[in-house]
């Protein structure tokens, strides 16, 4: 609740969407989105797979570039994240994409 509290301090949120799980159907957590005029949205129940893509993403971020390096401070986090996800995205190909980037698939539309 103290998160939501600082996102909702901080800015305007218009949908907050979410899984199902236990925290994000409380009433205490629906109702302070609620009365703050947020609409709320939630995954379907058994939809474990909606976020694959993504996890796989993070998996990789962190095996090829969070744990190889030792950042002095969150800039430095942020510039060299920043190198590597042009690089995931422009110059890497991949194999579910037919060993192209997904900056070329975007571009194909």
């Amino acid at each position: 609740m103290e998160v939501l509290d600082a996102a909702l301090s901080q800015s305007r949120l218009e949908i907050f969407n979410t899984d199902q799980g236990a925290q994000f159907t409380a009433s205490a957590f629906t109702s302070r989105l609620e009365k703050s005029g947020v609409a709320i949205s939630m995954d379907g129940r058994g939809r474990a797979l909606d976020n694959v893509f993504v996890e796989r993403l993070r998996r990789t971020v962190k095996d090829e570039e969070v744990s190889l390096r030792d950042y002095a401070d969150g800039w430095q986090a942020e510039k060299s994240l920043g190198k590597y996800l042009d690089f995931y995205r422009d110059e890497q190909p991949h194999q579910a994409l037919g060993y192209r980037t997904p900056s070329e698939v975007y571009a194909e539309g």
